[in-house]
């Protein structure tokens, strides 16, 4: 092969690297949005797609966006290597949160309203 070749060979595909690269590749799947709400009233929920969550995928990266709506409550995450509090009292707005949840069961409550302000899911 002649230089002229190889030099025209190398030059298209380091075009086409460039092009891939400013692309970004491939699209990642943008992460399934878990949605909270805390109040107004002694009210907690937990939903994706508008419907109750009952079961979520280990492993999977999720969004969870927590709506506190009340002073008087904070929404808590409790199940297998996790524990966390993604809204505390004091405090009303929106907080977002990413997490990777392990296999077992699941729990989110409102730690001073914990007897009637509670719910569950599995992770399978």
């Amino acid at each position: 092969m002649s230089s002229r070749i190889i030099a025209a060979v190398a030059a298209v595909a380091s075009a086409a690297v460039a092009a891939a690269l400013l692309m970004g590749g491939p699209a990642a799947a943008a992460p399934n949005t878990v949605r909270a709400t805390v109040g107004p009233g002694y009210t907690i929920n937990l939903t994706i797609g508008g419907k109750k969550v009952k079961k979520l995928k280990a492993g999977v990266k999720y969004r969870f966006v927590v709506a506190d709506r009340s002073e008087d409550h904070d929404f808590r995450l409790v199940g297998p290597g996790t524990s966390k509090v993604l809204s505390g009292e004091e405090w009303t707005g929106t907080k977002t949160a990413m997490l990777s949840l392990k296999k077992g069961k699941y729990t989110f409550f409102c730690a001073p309203h914990s007897d009637e302000m509670h719910g569950g899911f599995t992770v399978s």
